[in-house]
């Protein structure tokens, strides 16, 4: 591809992003597609010579736009928000054009730095205690990975990292304390981390599924009585299912009493922190050894963009430094090397996109997004409160609504809970079948619920109202 075709190539593709960015909501939120029908009408091997852009393109938009699902899309309600914005897909451009590695210092200087003065902005709009010092990783489970790792290195004295297992003879296995309503990646990363399944315990919620902290002391207690040796705690603000709150500074001084690394995730949550209105989520965070939230949720960042915070650098650097000759450069005493804070050696210049959106919509600007979203759940959970055939299951302290179908919630002979779990589960098939709008579900305490999670960039009220229409439209009868 010489320059000219480049050129003509991209504008071609810059146009048709800023209609896509425009008319979005065109397109059903979900395709009407099944297992395998894509790759059946794609070739079984590349091609031996080069097809020009003209053909590539005109085959992304007849075979790969109609199996897309449109996760910016103003009624994709569905997992959590992963909602991007003009700056930042014109940041991410500018990062594929200067194709930097921003491994050392040396190998991007403006890579580096501008990572650390962004880092700086989001602690400060988050308030978060001066300590902490901020590097970008991929996602929240590679973030929780480097948190456990941290934990497992300053239990053990480092020696973990030299010996594995055999850093653990004479002690008992290592622990994990994580809530029944944590993130899989709890899991996956005590796998990966040498903890495994079994050394995550899991700790009751109360009534809000928050972390209980009495049962975390108790946990730890007998747990140190049976010979096991506790690590790490992970603290969720906001959790997957239902967004609920752990009582950070609770389950910190349990933490801090006994000597145990606490990690908070905030994946989706922590952007809502940059409300002074809704700082109290992370209210004790000053007590947290890490944290992590992604602005490639909430914060109008494209995937992938995790931000994650720790109180002890050091830490972090002894648990991943590894220096072979070929990466020592005359500026390693003097500049931050960030191939030493976490588990990649490559890294792409993610800060450059970052620090886009920050300086286009600027502090206010961003909050009155969050705003919006958070008034929009509010307005839906009160319409499930007042429907006759619809009921909430869970508080709603952010943007995601957990309510299910219950035509008979007011009868005093309701249906069973094994029928309403398959009205639900039926109704939400549909509303996914029909275009309209994409939700996913949940299982809280038993009961099949359905979620709808607010926070894409383009949502607005009539979209919510829209789904409402569809949930009595298409509600079983």
């Amino acid at each position: 591809m010489d320059i000219a075709e480049f050129r003509s190539s991209g504008h071609r593709l810059i146009d048709w992003v800023a209609d896509y960015l425009e008319h979005a909501d065109r397109y059903p939120v979900m395709p009407d597609i099944q297992p395998g029908e894509l790759s059946a009408k794609l070739p079984e091997l590349a091609p031996d010579r080069g097809e020009s852009m003209d053909a590539i393109f005109e085959d992304f938009q007849r075979l790969i736009m109609p199996a897309v699902t449109h996760w910016n899309h103003p009624r994709f309600f569905a997992y959590f928000p992963a909602n991007h914005s003009g700056p930042s897909i014109l940041a991410e451009l500018l990062s594929a054009a200067l194709g930097v590695n921003a491994m050392v210092w040396q190998s991007c200087p403006a890579a580096t730095e501008l990572e650390q003065v962004v880092m700086g902005w989001l602690a400060r709009l988050l308030d978060l205690p001066a300590r902490m010092t901020g590097v970008i990783q991929d996602t929240a489970s590679t973030a929780t990975l480097c948190a456990l790792l941290c934990a497992r290195e300053r239990t053990t004295g480092f020696r973990y990292k030299a010996s594995g297992p055999a850093a653990l003879e004479g002690s008992g296995p290592l622990v994990v304390y994580a809530s029944s309503e944590a993130h899989s990646s709890v899991i996956k990363g005590a796998r990966i981390a040498g903890f495994g399944t079994d050394g995550v315990h899991q700790v009751a919620v109360d009534a809000d599924r928050g972390m209980d902290p009495a049962d975390l002391a108790r946990r730890i207690r007998a747990d140190r009585a049976a010979g096991l040796r506790p690590c790490c705690v992970c603290a969720t603000v906001g959790t997957t299912s239902s967004t609920a709150i752990d009582p950070v500074a609770a389950i910190g001084q349990v933490a801090a009493a006994e000597d145990l690394w606490l990690h908070v995730d905030a994946a989706l949550a922590g952007s809502a922190a940059i409300l002074p209105e809704m700082r109290w989520i992370l209210d004790g965070i000053e007590l947290a050894d890490s944290f992590v939230f992604n602005p490639h949720k909430w914060l109008l960042t494209n995937f992938d963009c995790s931000a994650y915070f720790t109180a002890h650098p050091r830490v972090l650097t002894r648990t991943f430094s590894i220096l072979p000759e070929y990466l020592k450069t005359e500026h390693d005493e003097q500049a931050v090397n960030f191939r030493d804070w976490g588990i990649q050696l490559g890294r792409r210049f993610r800060a450059l996109k970052l620090w886009f959106v920050l300086r286009s919509y600027g502090a206010e600007g961003l909050r009155a997004l969050i705003r919006s979203h958070l008034d929009m759940a509010t307005g839906f959970a009160a319409w499930v409160d007042q429907s006759q055939d619809f009921e909430r299951l869970a508080p709603v302290p952010l943007q995601t609504i957990c309510f299910r179908y219950n035509p008979d919630k007011e009868s005093a002979q309701s249906l069973s809970e094994a029928k309403l779990n398959e009205l639900n589960q039926a109704l939400l098939a549909a509303i996914n079948r029909s275009g309209v709008a994409f939700l996913t579900h949940t299982s809280l305490e038993g009961r099949t619920c359905l979620r709808l999670s607010i926070g894409q960039a383009s949502t607005r009220p009539e979209h919510v109202e829209q789904v409402e229409q569809a949930l009595m439209a298409l509600r079983p009868r």
